[in-house]
């Protein structure tokens, strides 16, 4: 299974709307399979994005797990990723470069944050 950024920010949308800290116990995103959705949430705590629980079991076609909540470095990367524009440039850069490396995005969102920041300051 592929790796896909957009579902994982999805994913890391829907936790932060939650009420409370804690994410919600069952994540649904249109188009994606549980499986889908499990592999990424299982993706995101690998990344750091969020704190998870492993709920992969014996026979399972993937590894999955279960959200807890987001960390600050998901906090970070919805911060840099909440414009959809800037969200869609970050990621036709990340993939001129050569492909949709998360390091790249990452830094690509956080340097079109801050041109994005400066001119609403007027200093760019």
């Amino acid at each position: 299974m592929k790796r896909d950024l957009d579902l994982i920010r999805k994913i890391l949308q829907i936790c932060e709307e939650a009420e409370y800290g804690f994410a919600p116990h069952a994540i649904t995103v249109e188009g994606y399979t549980d499986d889908q959705i499990g592999f990424h949430i299982y993706l995101a705590g690998q990344a750091g994005l969020m704190l998870t629980e492993d709920v992969t079991a014996i026979g399972e076609r993937s590894p999955a797990a279960s959200p807890v909540s987001l960390t600050w470095q998901g906090y970070e990367f919805l911060e840099a990723s909440r414009d959809d524009g800037i969200w869609s440039k970050a990621k036709r850069a990340a993939n001129a470069s050569g492909g949709l490396a998360f390091d790249v995005v990452k830094s690509v969102l956080i340097t079109l944050t801050t041109v994005a920041a400066k001119k609403a300051l007027g200093l760019g």
